[in-house]
């Protein structure tokens, strides 16, 4: 059951990196086109029909609806174009990834949270003792 459902996740991820791929191929028709936004559009939005704060029914609208909808523009994409277009996607997933550019994307983004922590404390400490000019705040010393 398990590896069934699997597989099944590994496709729906598959066909919705071909998706996007055949959104840009000018072959595909416009309505396909919009209709693979809309999805896309609802499977990224904070809003949905059931709140996915209710219990159970809250995540099943997005388990139900989303997948139904990349069936409709699977099936609105000529055969040949989502042929290609998955097989691009799997050579894609198949690419090896890169742990260095991962862990310097990571360093980047603490060095950028550690400096806004640091300015943020600079301006505490200023707006604590009173100062109401912070020209001074970013300079050295």
């Amino acid at each position: 059951m398990t590896g069934k459902l699997k597989d099944w996740a590994r496709a729906i991820k598959r066909d919705v990196h071909a998706i996007y791929l055949a959104a840009r191929d000018p072959r595909v028709p416009w309505y396909a086109k919009a209709l693979a936004l809309c999805v896309a559009g609802y499977a990224l939005s904070p809003i949905d029909l059931i709140p996915d704060f209710i219990p159970v029914f809250g995540y099943l609208d997005d388990l139900i609806i989303v997948p139904l909808g990349i069936l409709a523009v699977v099936k609105l994409i000529p055969p040949e174009i989502m042929a290609e277009h998955r097989a691009a996607a799997a050579i894609a997933s198949e690419r090896p990834i890169s742990r260095a550019a991962g862990a310097v994307i990571v360093a980047i983004w603490v060095a950028s949270m550690a400096l806004v922590g640091w300015l943020g404390y600079r301006f505490w400490l200023a707006v604590g003792s009173g100062d109401s000019h912070a020209s001074h705040l970013f300079e050295r010393g």
